[in-house]
Parts: structure tokens; sequence; C-alpha cells
């Protein structure tokens, strides 16, 4: 009987039991796909648990010690769901505004994708700073997205910024910003930083 129950269990209500048996453990995409039954959305499906049911499964996106196709959940107890809803007119706002072009990779609506030129570009909206991490539907927190990077398909090929980038960007924010950005590098590299403030 309770192998029926397992076999009738959705994608999600599969995933959600493997991440709290797995509690502080870090669980690959691989694992994860082959948890979900093989299903081809199930990266979706964990984007629901995290949106939609509160859990705060971590990425490489929140830890720096998560590589891309990592996952962890930290804690059994979710916290408060959201409503994703966003209106038709900030929707249509926001892909203009982002020329109908993906703001990750690229792609172009409705062109042949340059992951996967056989798909035509599909558009979603996404946000800057996920809601189940205290972001808003304000259309500043939201931004187009493909198909592709929206599933998190593309964040094994995105290049990451190079140092010369990262440099240039913090020379031209604020003192304050700058300031900010300081306290988190000294607070994420304690060890390494100590003696950098100390020698200067």
């Amino acid at each position: 009987m309770p192998n029926e129950e397992k076999g009738r269990q959705g994608a999600r209500d599969k995933l959600r039991s493997h991440f709290l048996n797995n509690l502080g453990k870090v669980l690959n995409s691989s694992e994860l796909q082959k948890v979900s039954g093989g299903k081809a959305e199930w990266e979706r499906r964990i984007r629901e648990l995290r949106t939609q049911e509160g859990f705060q499964i971590l990425t490489h996106n929140d830890r720096s010690d998560l590589k891309p196709g990592q996952y962890l959940l930290l804690d059994p107890k979710p916290k408060p769901a959201f409503d994703r809803a966003i209106s038709k007119e900030t929707r249509a706002f926001v892909l203009d505004r982002n020329g109908f072009t993906c703001q990750m990779c690229g792609a172009v609506a409705g062109e042949p994708h340059p992951y996967n030129p056989e798909r035509k570009t599909r558009l979603h909206i996404g946000h800057i700073l996920d809601k189940s991490l205290g972001g808003t539907d304000d259309p500043g927190n939201l931004r187009a997205l493909c198909s592709v990077c929206n599933e998190g398909a593309s964040n094994i090929t995105l290049q990451r910024p190079s140092a010369v980038k990262l440099l240039a960007q913090a020379r031209r924010a604020t003192a304050l910003d700058q300031v900010e950005l300081l306290k988190w590098l000294v607070r994420k590299f304690p060890d390494q930083t100590r003696g950098l403030l100390e020698d200067g």
C-alpha cells in the first residue's frame, strides 16, 4: 500500500519529501530529476516549492559554496507563501522596457533560441530578487527572461562577470553602496579581508 501511494505522488510531492528527508544535505540536479520521476519540468516544481509553499531551498544564487545545479534545504519549516500574480499591465510594461529580450542571455522573443535553435524564444517575467527572499512584484524588481533562463538551464553556460567588470560597476556605485559591498565582502571572506584591512 505505501508503494502504491508513493507511485501516485506528483513530482512536487516527491521532491518535497526528498528535501525534507535530506535536510542539510546538498542535492544535485541529476538526483532531483530522478526523484521527480524523470519529469522535464522538475526545476519548475522546485521553484513552486520555494515560491508557492515557502520552502527556503538554496541554490548557488543564494550561497557561494553551492555550485550551479546544487540545492540545499536547511529549515523544514516553510515561510509564508506569496501570491505571485503580476498584472497584464505590469507584464506588458516590463517586456516593453526590456525590448522583448531576455535579460540573461539576450534571446529575442519569437526568434530561434541561441541555446536551442530548434526552439522559439518565449519570454516570461522573472523576479530579480525572488519573493521567497523578500522581493516584490514592483516593476523595478522584474525582468524579461526566456523560458530556458527562467528554468535555470542556462546557469551552466552563462558566463559570470569578470573581476574587471565587477570593479567597474563598484566604482560607478555610490559611496554608501560601496560601503555596503565592503561589509558584505568582509562578512563573506573574514579571514582573507582581515589581513588586507590590517595591511591597508
